[in-house]
C-alpha cells in the first residue's frame, strides 16, 4: 500500500475501524490507490459522518428535549 494512503488511513480511526470490518478494501487500495474517495464516500455513509446526518441527529435531539420540557408541563 502507498505510504501516502496508509498514513491517511491512520489519521483517522474510523478508517482504520472500517478497514477491519471490511478487509476487502486493503487488497483495493494495493491495486488501486485512486479508489481511496470511495473508501472515504463508503466510511462516511456507515458511520453518519455527512453534514446533514449530524444535522438531522441534532434536530432529532432538540425534537425529543422539545417532547420532554412538553410532558412536565
Amino acid at each position: 500500500m502507498d505510504i501516502k494512503i496508509k498514513l491517511f488511513l491512520d489519521s483517522n480511526p474510523d478508517y482504520k475501524r472500517y478497514l477491519r470490518e471490511n478487509s476487502y478494501w486493503y487488497k483495493t487500495l494495493i491495486r488501486n490507490p485512486k479508489m481511496i474517495d470511495i473508501l472515504v464516500e463508503e466510511v462516511k455513509d456507515k458511520y453518519k459522518l455527512r453534514t446533514t446526518d449530524k444535522i438531522n441527529n441534532i434536530i432529532d435531539k432538540i425534537d425529543m428535549v422539545s417532547k420532554f420540557i412538553n410532558v412536565l408541563r
